[in-house]
């Protein structure tokens, strides 16, 4: 696609913020008004696009895509988001264990639990550990604080918190990493242990270096979604 437009700008207005292509409000994927509710995240999309040169490559629109996806699904189906998130809860990678007489299960304790520890201690909440895989369902009260969190956000935020679940496995991770001051090293870490721990064991191939690399990127997309919507 060839560039239709010359300047690019952001404008306030009632609803929010804007993303203006000479004089003229861009729309999301789906047809709806792109509106965003800080400044910093509006000129954050301005950039994507003042950066395209003569030709427009649309794989340069990480962020306007994720808001996109915020402002066209989960405003949409706020409720039905909401439904699919805490599932992420009831099989959290950070609440299942290797058995304790194996190496790994240390490793586990010294990463997972301060950070389960912490949620649980921010949230008045307690989740069930379990050793093996075998299902343990969580407290009907821990699920239900949990959805009261998950209430209280906004679409943004509930946006990258989706996309967070989604790639660490851990509905925890993903309510961490959307927190002012998050440390996306450290919580990736989390979220890629058993995977580190293979490939301690095995090694691993380039192919397999690259997804996670990619993998890695989108955590940090949503990680700056979720930074640049915050009001304050």
């Amino acid at each position: 696609m060839k560039r239709f437009y010359k300047d690019v700008s952001v404008q306030q207005a009632e609803d929010g913020w804007h993303v203006v292509l000479d004089g003229r409000r861009i729309k999301t994927a789906g047809g709806r008004a792109q509106v965003v509710p800080t400044p910093i995240l509006a000129q954050a999309l301005a950039t994507e696009w003042a950066c395209q040169d003569e030709d427009i490559d649309v794989t340069t629109f990480p962020l306007r895509d994720l808001a996109d996806f915020a402002i066209d699904v989960v405003a949409a189906d706020y409720a039905q988001v909401i439904d699919e998130l805490l599932p992420y809860a009831e099989t959290d990678t950070l609440c299942y264990r290797a058995d304790p007489e194996e190496p790994l299960y240390k490793r586990q304790t010294e990463t997972w639990e301060p950070l389960l520890a912490h949620v649980e201690a921010r949230l008045g909440i307690r989740f069930a550990r379990v050793s093996g895989i075998v299902h343990k369902a969580q407290p009907n009260e821990t699920l239900a604080r949990l959805r009261q969190e998950l209430e209280g956000l906004d679409v943004f935020a509930l946006a990258a918190l989706r996309m967070l679940a989604s790639l660490s496995a851990s509905l925890t991770i993903a309510l961490e990493a959307i927190r002012r001051g998050a440390d996306a090293e450290a919580l990736w870490k989390a979220a890629e242990l058993e995977a580190d721990w293979q490939i301690e064991l095995w090694g691993e191939d380039e192919e397999a270096t690259q997804r996670r690399a990619g993998r890695f990127d989108a955590f940090t997309l949503a990680m700056r979604l979720a930074a640049l919507s915050r009001p304050d």
